[in-house]
């Protein structure tokens, strides 16, 4: 395949394992941005939880609002009439060293990774995600990468099949549940070797992989599923 003019990034095996860490602990993920400042400049609300200190303070109290539906004490961070983040200096973030959790830990690349798109109005996401290609030369980077883009799918095709909420609106916040549960579908990716789409559940096992995947988030989120 002709990858000119994109990014060659890591093994996904790799990517994988050090995104769930991410997600899990909130350490910062590396991403080859380069010039990019997509994320920065893209109408992104940006969440800080009561616990992150060190981002609360660096941010200016007339900055921050009330975010409903988060943790008492948590804060969100908007955006300037260009859809520019406020903190966005023209080349960067301003408190990059304190930067929020949300921030350390989004990777744009989780858009080819689990197959779903930013959606039309984020069109410089869009171009900075495409940019990027996984290394897909092991039998187990096809499989995971089959597992994550079969998560995406169910989430998205079986929303109304889950308790309410539970499928996120946002379709950044549904790649990252996807990749949360991935593993509920590693199975029967292993079982076709070299695929990267066909781990999907037969139509009669709807109910038990919504079981199932509710069951492999709430693992995730207490800390008990390995990276």
């Amino acid at each position: 395949m002709d990858h000119d003019g994109e990014i060659a990034t890591e093994r996904f095996s790799a990517w994988l394992r050090r995104t769930r860490r991410a997600l899990r602990t909130g350490e910062a993920v590396a991403v080859p941005c380069g010039d990019c400042t997509a994320c920065c400049t893209s109408s992104y609300f940006v969440h800080i939880d009561a616990d992150e200190g060190a981002a609360l303070a660096a941010v200016p109290d007339e900055l921050k609002f009330a975010a409903p539906g988060r943790s008492p004490g948590g804060v969100v961070l908007g955006y300037d009439r260009r859809g520019h983040c406020p903190l966005f200096d023209g080349r960067g973030c301003a408190i990059y060293e304190r930067r929020p959790r949300t921030c350390r830990t989004y990777d744009c690349r989780i858009f080819p990774a689990t197959g779903l798109t930013v959606g039309s109005e984020r069109p410089a996401i869009a171009r900075g995600a495409a940019r990027f290609w996984f290394d897909l030369s092991g039998a187990r980077d096809c499989a995971d990468l089959a597992a994550v883009r079969a998560a995406a799918r169910f989430l998205t095709e079986h929303t109304a099949a889950f308790p309410a909420g539970f499928v996120p609106e946002n379709p950044t916040q549904q790649a990252v549940v996807a990749v949360k549960v991935y593993e509920v579908f590693r199975d029967a990716a292993r079982a076709t070797p070299g695929a990267v789409e066909e781990a999907a559940p037969p139509p009669e096992a709807v109910e038990a992989t919504v079981s199932a995947t509710v069951a492999a988030f709430a693992r995730f989120e207490a800390g008990k599923t390995p990276a």
